[in-house]
């Protein structure tokens, strides 16, 4: 049964290149799955999200957009190995690479490293946008963390929009990933600053940086606590020299 759009949702409201992609549709049919398309990226739930582009693809399972929004309904919802057919079925269906990152991601996420990496590391990436080629380097570290090499992780972001000047749309997802990178990799002191630039470029909140960072300075200001603690007790007297001063007698 396909689920119920809210009223509030139009074809209108589809972004215009995917709406573009659906003329192909007769009319009531495009209106009908364009705004089950809004309905899936509007819905704050995955699952109910997933259903709503569920339901898109089997009115219009031939058509890119659909299958793509599908794959990434999916994705969101933890279902790795549906995102993966969907996805792959809209790069046969569109030709675009721009599916790699999140193909590469499900194949991470199902434990097939190997596959994840050669999706993240292949020929193909080569022609693809710098945008697409960072996100793949972000999953590329991820890999190279989950095979056993933290180091390897932390390298594979070193590219020069990390130390770049000026900061990108998606700075704040590059930066907090090394930050991530350089915890697996036992450089908290180094994670803590690449936190804190990503909470600065982070201007839509899409990661949870500042709370890494006060979490990071809380468990700082914790471990300067027990150290004071620590030293306090090292210069407090032995209980059996006390023990002496209450019989009247003087400590050796």
């Amino acid at each position: 049964m396909r689920p119920a759009v809210p009223a509030s949702v139009t074809a209108d409201q589809l972004d215009p290149a995917a709406r573009a992609e659906l003329r192909t549709l007769p009319g009531d049919l495009a209106e009908a799955v364009a705004r089950l398309l809004v309905a899936a990226g509007l819905a704050d739930d995955p699952q109910l999200g997933y259903e709503y582009a569920g339901a898109a693809r089997d009115l219009a399972a031939r058509v890119g957009v659909v299958r793509e929004t599908c794959g990434v309904a999916a994705y969101r919802a933890g279902k790795w190995a549906e995102a993966l057919a969907e996805l792959r079925a809209a790069r046969r269906l569109t030709g675009q690479g721009s599916y790699l990152p999140l193909m590469a991601d499900c194949e991470r996420a199902l434990g097939r490293l190997d596959r994840a990496l050669d999706l993240a590391t292949g020929p193909a990436t080569k022609d693809l946008n710098r945008e697409i080629q960072i996100e793949l380097r972000i999953v590329e570290s991820g890999i190279r963390r989950d095979q056993g090499f933290p180091e390897a992780g932390v390298v594979a972001l070193q590219i020069p929009e990390l130390t770049g000047e000026r900061t990108r749309p998606g700075s704040a997802r590059l930066f907090y990933a090394y930050a991530d990178a350089l915890i697996d990799a036992g450089r908290d002191d180094e994670a803590r600053y690449w936190f804190g630039k990503a909470a600065a470029a982070d201007h839509e909140g899409d990661t949870d940086a500042a709370e890494r960072v006060e979490h990071m300075d809380m468990l700082f200001v914790e471990d300067l606590e027990d150290l004071e603690d620590t030293d306090d007790l090292k210069d407090a007297p032995d209980l059996g020299d006390l023990e002496d001063l209450d019989s009247g007698d003087e400590p050796a």
